[in-house]
């Protein structure tokens, strides 16, 4: 069985920092890429960041860029999302997702395997 587990959300200020970390199993997590969505109350899920199985290639969403770095541990099957400067509006529940045998993937519906979510919460 394929598992996707998020973890590290929180309530911090704005201006703050703060790492999300996404373990998985059940898959050849070198050969897989990895995903970061948000979804905010009210509003369709957002692209965060996408990176590469094996290259660590990644690409992220226009309004995260210059403050969000993702990476990955090939060893511990996990993926982070390294968040710096956050702002209000970046409230939201922050969802990892897994596409087995893919690179880089902006688009959810390409995402086969789903995280709960962990919620991150920044005050003004």
């Amino acid at each position: 069985q394929v598992q996707v587990a998020e973890s590290g959300g929180g309530l911090v200020q704005a201006g703050d920092s703060l790492r999300l970390s996404c373990r998985v199993s059940g898959v050849s997590f070198h050969q897989t890429g990895m995903g970061w969505f948000r979804q905010a109350p009210g509003k369709e899920r957002e692209f965060v960041a996408a990176i590469t199985g094996r290259s660590g290639a990644s690409r992220y969403g226009d309004s995260v860029k210059g403050r969000f770095t993702v990476s990955r541990d090939n060893v511990a099957n996990t993926v982070y999302l390294q968040m710096h400067n956050l702002k209000p509006e970046d409230t939201a529940i922050y969802y990892c997702a897994a596409a087995p045998g893919r690179f880089l993937v902006v688009a959810d519906a390409e995402y086969e395997y789903w995280g709960q979510g962990t919620q991150v919460t920044v005050s003004s």
